[in-house]
């Protein structure tokens, strides 16, 4: 079996936005964070998405602000290298290959040129041991540079981000780790370290989680498992340290943050609720309750205007000077497990999945972006441990998107259990879902599968249950569906066995069934059991038809680590081979099947059709543990790969969920090209970024052939304009919050549609010369002709009745008493 390189499994959509801390740029206008293996940046007055930058080959650990330029970011990868952007234009300025993973980065403005990075110990790079190292970053005019030299600044450090802070303006770096302190003093190069005791007092935790220094005095704030916060002093000598103790926090102490200025200190925890203390009164404190989730991370920016939090339920909320909430950016919500499988809504191609808790989240993967959450089980969700209330556990749409199907369970101690089947149908007003018909218990114990027929025909839900029996619900009104109702059509069973699946045939012709051990068929039209299907040993896990020109056969995954493969025209088994498949999914839009095996606690992918022995992709150790859910989501732009390897990803892009909750997808090689052909320049020139402004300030090329024109034509550099109508329409369709100040646009474009003032001096300079030739010619007609001088003392014309001459006539008579006449002569000869 061979692993294709053209092919990586990469984060694409839906990736942990709250993975690291967010940050703020200096104007406030956008928040940067890390995103899989990328940074995705965002309008903070919008929420809006607004272009990612993509580069990294592996998972992006940290986002700093360059301190030496406002306008770059650096970022760092588990793939080992640093590299500084443009986030305005998503430019990749400059690669740093440091040859270790890197998981933080820290930079302070005292230290110019220099990162600080945790990587792990030279000698154990497979081991949990870290070191806080100091790297230079050489100057080059090189792409890519690869650093040779990393100096060692502390040993034995935790990789988690927030467990190290520059002190005041630089002059030290203090980390966290277990129930140590360590102060590192680059003047002295000299480090002091302080220890807590495991438990001081009956239950408490001391162990550090997290820390903060502040920015202008020497004081350290450092939070606790236990909830609390140390305020540590006089620290630059080891023996007379003090602490004073802050305690608010119920839980553990997840993030500390000074503002700017060190007025006040932001503490953020389990109770969704952000802590304002104030630094110079301790004891007085403010709230900002009620943010949702739990606060993983707290950013401010550098003017100090705006907080940012990001919580564990992968959002990340925008504050105003912690008075109130101007924005939210929702990431793909993870929860603690998803039990409707992964679902594309055949309207808006969005991911469906369980989201907040009795939810359904529609997210968009090609925007990277929660489009809405729909409410299913309409009750209000009480946040308190062992309480047992409704889940959602399935769901299904019908293939146009019109019909949503939901299940929703509870089941209490020692009670039943409790089952709704609900049917949504979409509202075109709304441009959402409304309850149509809501089922209270439609079966006698937990439903395990739930599709719709795809056959266009007929609208009909077929649910399979642990009771035994699969039953059929048709829409009994198809002329309104708001006012329609479903209703049970047919019931039925296989000699009292449990069904544990079933899978429609692509026109909904054929319902398969399998009842444990045996795969049933039958006809939709009139519910004939039509075959049932013999196969080895073990139950039947999962079952899906083949597509297209596959439609012919069956495939079943069974317990006992077999594939099988049937010809539903000779009702026979075509093939089997041994696989623990964990998982079978079709592409909707080709014959390719997916199958997800599980192999000494790790995954493997085969991609294959039904009808070729040889597998079209494979890749062993996909990700460890099993994957239970994964689908094919159609492409807005269909890939033109022609290699056999890459082909089944040209129409549909394959996403998959690990056990850690992680939104994977394949890429291919053509596919990252063009996705970085526009963001990816070896060199920043005055070539890059066509924007409205590059625009305005005229630079487009089509500038340069209008001059090429005028260089020709005179007189097309008079009437043209400096501006054409391509930079009004650009400027017109550019997102608001992507433009600069109104004045700052207005006085640029009125300046630009002034005519040139070198056109004027080049006008004023030709009238002088024509008057210097001109002032030449009567003096040399002074001097050609010296009855000029005895005409000239006959006096005046006015004194013989002629009119007077103005100076322009007299110019004009010059040019003609000058003009050779000598062709007369030559003609009045012949």
């Amino acid at each position: 079996m061979v692993v294709h390189a053209e092919i990586r499994m990469v984060h694409r959509g839906g990736s942990k936005i709250n993975f690291r801390e967010p940050v703020i740029t200096h104007d406030s206008r956008f928040l940067l964070c890390a995103a899989g293996e990328s940074v995705n940046v965002y309008s903070t007055s919008t929420e809006e998405y607004v272009h990612d930058l993509q580069g990294h080959t592996d998972l992006v650990t940290g986002v700093v602000l360059n301190p030496s330029n406002h306008l770059q970011v650096y970022s760092c990868s588990a793939d080992g290298t640093v590299r500084l952007w443009d986030f305005t234009d998503a430019i990749l300025i400059k690669t740093f290959i440091i040859g270790y993973p890197i998981y933080s980065i820290y930079v302070s403005e005292k230290h110019g040129g220099v990162v600080f990075l945790v990587v792990p110990m030279a000698n154990y790079k497979s081991s949990e041991l870290f070191q806080l190292v100091a790297v230079h970053l050489p100057h080059s005019g090189d792409q890519e540079v690869e650093v040779r030299e990393l100096s060692a600044v502390l040993c034995d450090v935790s990789p988690h981000p927030g467990a190290a802070s520059f002190g005041r303006e630089g002059e030290y770096i203090a980390a966290v780790k277990g129930l140590q302190l360590e102060v590192f003093f680059f003047k002295k190069q000299k480090s002091y370290r302080f220890s807590l005791k495991s438990g001081m007092k009956k239950g408490a935790k001391n162990a550090f989680t997290c820390v903060s220094c502040h920015p202008k005095e020497d004081c350290i704030a450092t939070g606790h498992e236990d909830g609390k916060i140390r305020m540590w002093r006089n620290f630059n000598q080891k023996k007379e340290y003090t602490y004073s103790t802050l305690h608010w926090h119920h839980g553990a102490v997840n993030t500390l943050c000074f503002t700017p200025e060190g007025t006040n200190l932001l503490s953020g925890g389990i109770e969704s609720v952000l802590v304002h203390w104030h630094y110079t009164q301790e004891n007085q404190k403010d709230f900002l309750p009620r943010l949702g989730a739990a606060i993983t991370h707290i950013a401010v920016s550098p003017d100090g205007s705006l907080f940012c939090t990001s919580h564990s339920d992968n959002k990340i909320t925008i504050i105003q000077s912690c008075v109130k909430v101007s924005a939210v950016i929702q990431g793909l919500v993870k929860g603690d497990g998803v039990w409707t499988n992964l679902i594309i809504d055949p309207r808006s191609k969005a991911l469906v999945l369980n989201g907040k808790p009795g939810h359904l989240q529609f997210y968009s993967l090609h925007r990277d972006k929660q489009l809405y959450n729909l409410d299913i089980v309409q009750q209000e969700y009480i946040h308190e441990e062992g309480l047992d209330q409704f889940e959602v556990v399935k769901a299904a749409f019908d293939a146009r998107g019109d019909w949503l199907a939901t299940v929703e369970e509870r089941r209490k101690k020692g009670a039943e259990l409790e089952i709704n089947l609900k049917l949504w149908a979409y509202d075109e007003l709304t441009q959402s879902f409304v309850l149509n018909t809501t089922v209270t218990g439609p079966h006698e114990d937990r439903i395990t599968a739930m599709f719709f027929s795809p056959s266009p025909e007929t609208t009909m839900l077929v649910t399979t249950s642990l009771d035994g029996h699969f039953k059929a619900w048709l829409l009994a009104d198809h002329s309104d569906a708001n006012e329609g109702f479903w209703a049970c059509d047919f019931v039925g069973g296989y000699h009292l066995l449990k069904p544990g699946c079933c899978s429609f045939s692509a026109d909904g012709s054929l319902l398969s069934v399998g009842f444990q051990e045996v795969v049933t068929v039958w006809s939709p039209a009139s519910w004939e059991l039509l075959a049932t299907l013999s196969q080895p040993p073990g139950a039947i896990r999962d079952l899906c038809f083949g597509r297209l020109s596959c439609s012919k056969y069956l495939l079943g995954a069974s317990t006992k680590n077999q594939l099988c493969c049937w010809n539903l025209l000779t009702c026979s088994l075509e093939w089997s081979t041994p696989m623990d498949v964990s998982l079978l999914q079709t592409d909707p839009l080709s014959e390719n099947i997916a199958a997800f095996c599980s192999q000494s606690g790790s995954s493997d992918l085969f991609v294959f059709k039904p009808s070729e022995p040889r597998p079209l992709y494979s890749q062993k150790a996909l990700c460890t543990g099993k994957v239970q859910h994964a689908v094919f989501a159609p492409r807005d732009q269909m890939l033109e790969s022609c290699e056999e390897r890459t082909q089944w990803l040209n129409r549909s892009q394959l996403y998959f969920l690990t056990q850690h909750m992680d939104l994977l997808t394949f890429s291919t090689k053509t596919e990252e090209d063009r996705l970085l052909a526009s963001s990816k320049q070896l060199m920043v020139d005055d070539s890059v970024a066509v924007t409205p402004f590059y625009l305005l300030l005229g630079k487009h090329r089509g500038q340069q052939l209008e001059k090429q024109e005028a260089l020709t034509n005179p007189m097309a550099e008079r009437t043209q304009l400096p501006q054409g109508s391509i930079a009004i329409k650009e400027l017109l369709h550019t997102p608001a919050h992507v433009l600069p100040s109104a004045s700052f646009l207005c006085a640029m474009f009125v300046r630009s549609l002034l005519i040139s003032s070198s056109s004027a001096r080049e006008e004023k300079e030709h009238e002088e010369g024509e008057m210097e030739r001109e002032k030449e010619e009567e003096d040399s007609e002074g001097e050609a002709d010296p009855r000029l001088g005895e005409s000239a003392t006959w006096g005046h014309p006015e004194e013989f009745g002629a009119p007077a001459l103005t100076k322009a006539q007299e110019r004009e008579l010059r040019k003609v008493r000058t003009f050779d006449h000598s062709w007369l002569s030559s003609l009045l000869d012949c």
